[in-house]
């Protein structure tokens, strides 16, 4: 770093530490007075344990809740400056902070930045009984009152937050709405016309398949795309990276580029340009670089993947109709629609036979690629080999072909299916992966509906980014599925790969919408179980601080957890250690779209 903005990055923290000094003297006393980071270390633990002992004492003088969330944010100070979070992070936060209260250069790090500050000011604050959070409340009125009068009271008050969450979910159109539905017909002609097709065409799911957008021109005939839109997909293309997008999803765009509504759509199959040189930048290495959720440790035999007792995967077809950018196998799948994608009939007969020789799975996941993207006769072929296993109780089909390509939900396909789904015998179910509501469409609720009038459960799996993250967007999306048919089952946390962290959003704001906004919903909009998904090991559950533990803050603001296998109290395990993005980055982030910060301010106290 040159001397210059070294200088400027030292004059920036010098204030920045004023200001959080100024909120915690105490603590800045205790920093000042020790000689070294390890006695200042001793001073803090000292002042939480004498500080906690005092707060046990006088807790019925503080409201309750004011009470625990200082006890929680004592707590997460005394683990941050742990010697074991130390140790495990590799980074010595309260050496830090020493070096910030003597000013000391050599210890204070070129990338400090505001995140780090805002993180540490929140917490001082919390650690003081003043987060702020409580300032402007008040008891509702009924608190003191009984009966009739109370309970009017009440549902007074619950239609004022009722409203308050509707208003902000209508902010979210999902494509059921005349409005949209109406735009989409335009689209729908538009890319008709210049893809030289007819309606008849558009309802055939080979034709979409046959003229998937492969490269930016193609793209640009259809919908308007930014320049740096352009740039991305033109050196994805030339590096050989997967990219591929169908007339229909492509038809949920808005033919301009504003991402005013269509954001999570474009995001999902357009790839920003980080993406790209960190895909191109690995590829050097072993492919197998990219499996971060470790796949080639728990695959005993090609095509298999098993991290549970019960369930295994089992990935015949590595293809898929078109490409989303976050996938989790990403790294595996060469192209859209690759030639040669479908797995031999030798390996799938291995396969098979592995799942039949381990007689305590009960359920296999089909998935890929996407295995819906095949034809019938294959599909039939898979199921009937897996329902011949008489130990096999359910066969999950995972699939986001209802999202990206209804049309191939066809009749024939259907019945295939069903043809296996047997009431008390066996189940067939299918999880699939709608992203947004603005997904949502007439097209993909009757692809939908055609599973459910067989009888069949049809469950989603949601992926919680930058894309679908806004106060209620969830709530929306979850809402909208409902209505056409779709149960919820699991919200997953953005996984940490190098390559999408563009599009995550912190661990902090999702435990902030389970319990600030999907909480506000009936029972059955809100039954998806949040999780974190551990390498190598499986979906951590993230309701509750004993599935994971915040570890330390890092000098750029982003967060350092421990995720605890969910095995763990049935065999020694390894704990699992991700960096989280800076949650003072995510703020500005929605900032720059038009959010209020301020809407969020208590997503610094989820830990």
């Amino acid at each position: 770093m040159h001397k210059r903005s070294w200088r400027h990055v030292k004059l920036q923290y010098q204030q920045r530490a004023r200001k959080l000094w100024s909120v915690h003297p105490i603590i800045y006393n205790l920093l000042k007075d020790a000689d070294s980071p390890i006695v200042s270390r001793n001073f803090i633990l000292s002042y939480i344990t004498e500080t906690r002992r005092h707060l046990n004492r006088i807790s019925q003088q503080i409201r309750p809740l004011e009470f625990n969330l200082q006890n929680q944010c004592l707590l997460i100070l005394r683990n941050i400056i742990s010697v074991r979070s130390e140790r495990i992070s590799k980074f010595s936060l309260i050496r830090l902070l020493w070096g910030l209260a003597h000013e000391n250069e050599n210890i204070i790090p070129p990338d400090i930045n505001d995140g780090f500050f805002d993180e540490m000011h929140h917490l001082f604050l919390g650690t003081l009984g003043k987060s702020g959070i409580y300032d402007h409340e008040s008891y509702p009125e009924f608190a003191d009152i009984h009966g009739r009068e109370a309970s009017v009271i009440l549902s007074r008050q619950l239609d004022q937050i009722a409203e308050r969450s509707q208003n902000t979910i209508q902010r979210y159109p999902s494509g059921l709405e005349s409005n949209i539905i109406q735009n989409r017909l335009k689209n729908r002609r538009r890319i008709l016309t210049r893809l030289g097709g007819s309606e008849r065409d558009w309802k055939d799911y080979m034709w979409h398949l046959k003229h998937v957008i492969r490269t930016s021109d193609d793209l640009a005939r259809l919908v308007e795309i930014t320049e740096d839109e352009k740039n991305a997909i033109d050196r994805a293309r030339q590096a050989r990276l997967p990219f591929g997008i169908t007339p229909y999803y492509a038809s949920l765009m808005d033919e301009k580029p504003h991402r005013r509504r269509d954001h999570a759509v474009r995001a999902q199959v357009i790839p920003p340009m980080d993406y790209v040189n960190t895909m191109i930048a690995n590829r050097a290495g072993d492919a197998s670089s990219f499996d971060f959720m470790l796949e080639h440790d728990t695959s005993p035999i090609d095509l298999i993947t098993r991290r549970y007792p019960h369930i295994v995967i089992l990935k015949p077809y590595n293809t898929c109709a078109q490409i989303c950018v976050y996938c989790q196998r990403n790294w595996e799948i060469n192209d859209v629609l690759t030639p040669g994608a479908m797995a031999g009939k030798e390996k799938i007969n291995r396969a098979v036979a592995w799942i039949r020789d381990h007689r305590a799975i009960t359920e296999v996941l089909v998935t890929g690629g996407d295995p819906l993207i095949m034809k019938d006769d294959p599909v039939k072929n898979i199921l009937a080999k897996l329902a011949d296993i008489g130990h096999v109780e359910r066969i999950r089909i995972g699939s986001r072909t209802p999202v990206v390509l209804p049309q191939r939900i066809t009749d024939g396909l259907i019945d295939t299916i069903s043809a296996f789904h047997v009431p008390g015998r066996r189940e067939i179910t299918l999880v699939t992966h709608f992203e947004h509501p603005y997904e949502v469409t007439p097209e993909s609720m009757e692809a939908v509906q055609k599973f459910r009038r067989t009888g069949m459960s049809v469950y989603n799996q949601g992926v919680f980014t930058i894309e679908n993250s806004r106060r209620f967007e969830a709530v929306a999306l979850r809402k909208t599925l409902r209505m056409i048919g779709v149960d919820l089952y699991y919200t997953f946390n953005m996984k940490g790969k190098e390559e999408t962290n563009k599009y995550r959003a912190p661990l902090a704001r999702l435990q902030q919408e389970i319990s600030e906004e999907s909480r506000l919903m009936p029972g059955l909009i809100r039954t998806d179980e949040p999780v974190y998904n551990v390498p190598g090991l499986g979906k951590n559950y993230i309701r509750a601080q004993q599935d994971h533990s915040l570890l330390t803050i890092l000098p750029d603001g982003r967060r350092v957890y421990e995720f605890h296998p969910w095995m763990k109290k049935l065999a020694l395990v390894e704990t699992y250690i991700d960096t989280d993005v800076s949650i003072s980055k995510y703020l500005k982030e929605l900032k720059n779209r038009g959010e209020n910060p301020e809407d969020y301010k208590t997503i610094w106290y989820y830990f």
